[in-house]
């Protein structure tokens, strides 16, 4: 595990250096995916470049990412989950709030996650068994035990509006102390870091989440998707201290 850390530690070292270097430039190229999401000419060159790493670095280990999809390898228990730029829409307006994510998954289990948000200057990382840390230091979940005291953290309204959740969101934010629309990968590593309780997704995919579940996850927080259930493989996703998750769910839960 020590080896592929270091790997997926150098590898975001590669892809800070290429991101940030079409961050805000001035012939970045955007288009629309099929979905009608953007897409940058840099999300795909990050892309590119860490399933070339990987396939010289990690041959048996299979990939899927977020532009280019699955390829498979012999040894199909190891499987790369790459999400390039996470964040795309905050990138090609300028707004600094983006990471490259990386997770390792061996057979049903996520074992490594990084988040490298290079304009941020934070890199979250995490092994299983070996706790998360945030550019080097430990860090751990709050231990907030009542939601009136909670900070929630959640994704831009349009998301929970398209799939007719807006009332329940409303429902957990009026639960709270405090709320803020932080949304992307930053909303679960504030709670894997402790200043924030509660982050959700009404619509996430594999990439979106697979680093984030470990990081939180080693962090002493719980991770599931709205119903509950414990996994990483898409759908909708909540993040907690732990100590909220049941009364988070109660109110949002599906």
């Amino acid at each position: 595990m020590a080896d592929d850390l270091a790997l997926a530690l150098e590898l975001a070292d590669v892809a800070d250096e290429l991101a940030l270097g079409r961050f805000r430039a001035e012939d970045l190229v955007v288009e629309a995916k099929p979905d009608l999401t953007p897409v940058s000419d840099a999300d795909t060159a990050v892309e590119r470049m860490l399933r070339e790493r990987l396939s010289t670095a990690r041959p048996g280990d299979s990939v899927v990412g977020e532009e280019y999809g699955a390829s498979m390898a012999p040894d199909r228990s190891r499987r790369w989950i790459v999400d390039p730029i996470d964040g795309t829409k905050n990138y090609v307006r300028g707004i600094p709030i983006w990471a490259t994510l990386l997770a390792l998954q061996e057979g049903e289990e996520i074992t490594l996650g990084v988040v490298s948000a290079p304009a941020l200057h934070r890199r979250w990382w995490a092994t299983r068994g070996a706790g998360s840390h945030a550019n080097g230091n430990p860090i751990r979940v709050s231990r907030v035990s009542e939601l009136s005291d909670a900070q929630l953290a959640w994704s831009g309204i349009e998301d929970w509006d398209e799939v007719g959740r807006m009332a329940d969101l409303l429902a957990l934010g009026r639960s709270c102390r405090r709320t803020r629309g932080v949304g992307d990968f930053w909303q679960y590593m504030l709670v894997a870091e402790g200043t924030a309780e509660v982050a959700l997704d009404p619509v996430i995919s594999v990439w979106d989440v697979a680093a984030i579940q470990v990081i939180i996850e080693e962090a002493g927080g719980r991770f599931s998707d709205l119903a509950g259930v414990r996994r990483h493989d898409g759908g909708d996703a909540i993040a907690t201290n732990g100590l909220l998750h049941e009364a988070a769910l109660a109110i949002v839960g599906r």
